[in-house]
This record gives structure tokens, sequence and C-alpha cells, in this order.
């Protein structure tokens, strides 16, 4: 955990086992009472909302139905009652499986894409209700276990379970607006925000606006800084370092970078062509439509860019090194004890040692023929760099070429090739084992 204290040990953790199972504690099953029937009242709501408002009344049975779920499972978590509703250890083996390294990136990455794919699917708010219980669900039947409920719960972890939240609402609701705008521009229509486009003044309209939302902002955060303690720690000390030592949330993502890459990689060429890239945006955007409205079919391959490094490449980073990332920097599934002492063997190897092992053992003498050494790898890093730009110029992205010209397009093509560095090398890490395309410790230069 974050933190110089150590990890609670399990015994710790199964305080008071209730009825038979040491995972769920009195505190825990009251809460968790409270959190069903607010999402019985949630689901109550928006049967109303389907029956007075949408006049949809014959989807009134099975939100009933859910309805009728929560309040039953409000009941069986409630004090006094033997509930053994505690997540089976078989899922939860499942789950950590399904968690690891290489299946949470490549889950991540085709989840995405089927977003994108089945658009109109997933934004049908019929059918992002039916995820969205789904997991209440699954986090109440979750929280159930002492490790997942110790590592959500943390005070300084709260803004990462707010953005496991907020993250999937905006970009639903994003993506819900563009699909309709691209359903009324398909029939000749103006999309939804062209029809209000009556002026707003900022006095007194906006100015009111952004003073009410200035009070509310102020008031969650007298209640949030009253009701969670400040996770704040002894001073540093090189004689104590917390296991696993983190950065800030925001930086958790930078934080993983240097697991892949070189400092000098991941701390300053990496950050820094992200930075130049969001500055070069509107320098390299040559697509005149969707300004002032939501779409998808006119900017596909802009959203589909954005969305891919805001969302795969940066905030299930962050999740990932505050959730699955424990002491020693260890994997740890969301019901994995983060024991301390948990021994990862890790054969990493370069690309040099992959392609002449056997063949010419001299090369890798410490100091000589370290040019012969990594030519493999130089020659692959020149290649993706300097070949792949025309490749793509006269195939796949050819009409962004004629469109964009030279300068634009190939700035275009490297911010992407430099974006598409970290999911390459990291599945080369978790497949592979592979630590260094080039590996040239005589001049400290590695990639």
């Amino acid at each position: 955990m974050n933190g110089a204290e150590p990890f609670p040990t399990p015994d710790e953790i199964g305080l008071d086992p209730l009825y038979g199972h040491g995972a769920l504690t009195f505190s825990t099953q009251n809460g968790l009472m409270v959190f069903w029937l607010l999402a019985a009242v949630l689901n109550l709501g928006y049967v109303l909302y389907q029956w007075r408002v949408a006049k949809k009344k014959e989807q009134l049975g099975v939100w009933l139905v859910v309805v009728g779920v929560f309040i039953a499972l409000a009941f069986a978590y409630a004090p006094g009652v033997r509930s053994g509703w505690a997540i089976p250890e078989e899922v939860k083996t499942n789950v950590d499986w399904a968690t690891g390294p290489v299946t949470y990136f490549l889950g991540a990455t085709i989840a995405f894409i089927l977003f994108l794919v089945y658009r109109k699917f997933f934004t049908n708010p019929v059918v992002a209700w039916a995820i969205l219980n789904l997991g209440l669900l699954a986090s109440g039947w979750a929280i159930t276990d002492a490790n997942f409920r110790l590592i959500v719960t943390k005070e300084d972890n709260v803004p990462i379970v707010m953005l496991v939240i907020c993250v999937p609402f905006f970009t639903w609701l994003a993506m819900r607006k563009a699909v309709v705008n691209d359903e009324r521009i398909a029939h000749g229509e103006a999309p939804l925000e062209k029809l209000e486009e009556e002026k707003v003044l900022v006095w007194p309209d906006l100015v009111y606006t952004e003073l009410i939302c200035m009070v509310i902002a102020t008031f969650l955060l007298i209640i949030w800084s009253v009701l969670l303690k400040a996770p704040l720690e002894q001073p540093a000390t090189s004689a104590k370092a917390p296991n696993p030592s983190k950065a800030p949330w925001y930086f958790l993502g930078l934080q993983e970078m240097l697991v892949y890459y070189d400092p000098w990689m991941a701390g300053v060429v990496l950050p820094t062509m992200i930075i130049v890239g969001l500055i070069a945006i509107p320098y390299i955007d040559f697509n005149q439509k969707g300004n002032g409205y939501f779409t998808f079919a006119q900017r596909k391959f802009a959203v589909t860019t954005f969305l891919f490094g805001f969302v795969v490449l940066w905030c299930t980073l962050i999740v990932l090194g505050t959730f699955l990332r424990g002491p020693n920097w260890n994997f740890f599934g969301p019901f994995e004890y983060w024991d301390p002492h948990k021994i990862v063997p890790l054969n990493n190897v370069n690309l040099s040692d992959m392609f002449w092992l056997g063949l010419f053992s001299t090369v890798f003498e410490e100091g000589k023929g370290w040019f012969v050494r990594e030519l493999p790898g130089i020659i692959l890093v020149l290649a993706y760099l300097a070949l792949l730009p025309p490749l793509l110029a006269k195939t796949v992205l050819r009409p962004f070429f004629i469109k964009m010209g030279f300068l634009r397009f190939f700035m275009l093509v490297t911010l992407i090739q430099f974006m598409a560095c970290l999911p390459i090398k990291m599945v080369l890490r978790w497949t592979m084992n592979l630590k260094y395309i080039v590996y040239i410790p005589e001049y400290f230069f590695n990639i």
C-alpha cells in the first residue's frame, strides 16, 4: 500500500469473523446494507422515469425485479442476519488471473475497441443502465473481500475510485451525444448543438453559474477533508522506505513507464512528446468538421487516437499502479493479499541476447564490440522510426498524407509512433521478457 506503514497481516484483516467466514466484518455488513438500499432507490427512480417521463412501460417489470433484488440483498446483509454471501474463493482466483498484466492491458484494449465498434449498442441508455447495475453488483460483492476492501477504501486511493467511475461515465456521455448527432446528420438534420445557438451573456448567466459551481465544489471539498483524513506520513528517511514506494496517483502512469524504459525515456522523452503532441493538435488537424458539436463518424481517427491515449494508455496505467502494484512493485490481483515476501522470478533478456546467443559469444564481452552487439536493435529502432512513416503514407494513411502534406503528416506519424512505443514495449516485456531493444551500458543508453 501507499505509505510507510506495513501491509496488515491476514489475521489483522480478518477481524470479527461473521458466522463462519472471516472476510466480512460487522461494519462492512452494515455499509453493504446501506449500499444495496441506495442501489434499490436509484433503480426505483429509474422505474419512475421510465413510467412518467419516457413512457416506456414495457420495461417496468424488468427494473422492478432489479429493485427487488437489491432490496433482498439489503435484507441479506442486515445486522443479525446470517448471510453467507461473501465472494467465493473460486471467483476471486479467476478474477486475480484475469487481472494479470497481459490480460489486464489486452482486455482494456479489446474493451475499448468493442466500445467504439458497437458504440450504438453500448451507448443505448437501457444497455448503459444494465451495465451500471452489473457494476454495482460486482463492486458490492467484491467489497466483501478484506484485501479488496483495504485497497479501495484507503484515503489516498479514493480519487482513483472516483476516476474509475467518472471517466467511463463521461466517455459514455460524450459518445452517446456523438451517436445521436451522427444519426441526425445521416438523416439530413442539424446536430443537437446547432438547435440552441442563442448567445449566453457572461453577466449574469455565466458568472452566476461559475459562482454556484464554486460554492458546491468548496462545500464538497470541505466535507471530503472532514470525513477522510489526509494520508500524511513521517518525514522521508532512508532508514525506513515505504514498500511499495509510489508517486502521487496522477504520476502513477509515468511511474509505470519506468518499468519498461530508462528514466531518460520514461521521464523526459515520452512526457515531452505528450506535451508537444497536445500543443501540435490544432496545427496538425486538417478536418474542419465536428467543430462545436459531438461527433464520431466525422472524426473517427482523431477521437480514437485521443481516447486510446487518454483512457487506455493513461487512466488504465493509473488504475494498474494503484490497485495492482504491491510490495516490491509486483503484480497482485484485486483479491490477493499483498505479501511483501512474494518472489516473482524474472528472466528479462535484451534483444541482443536473444539474437546473438549461441552465435558470437565474444561480442558480449564488456566494452568490446557494442555496436555489433546492438546492431539488430539499432536496425529495428531505425526501421521503426524511418521506414514506417513513408510506408503508412503509401498505404493505409495515404488519404491523410495527401490532405496534410509532408510536414504535418510526418509530425503526426512520429507522435503516434512514440505513443505506440509504450504498449509495444509493455507487451514485449510481459510476453517475451524483453527488457531492452538497444542496450548500451557503456554510454548509459538503453531503449
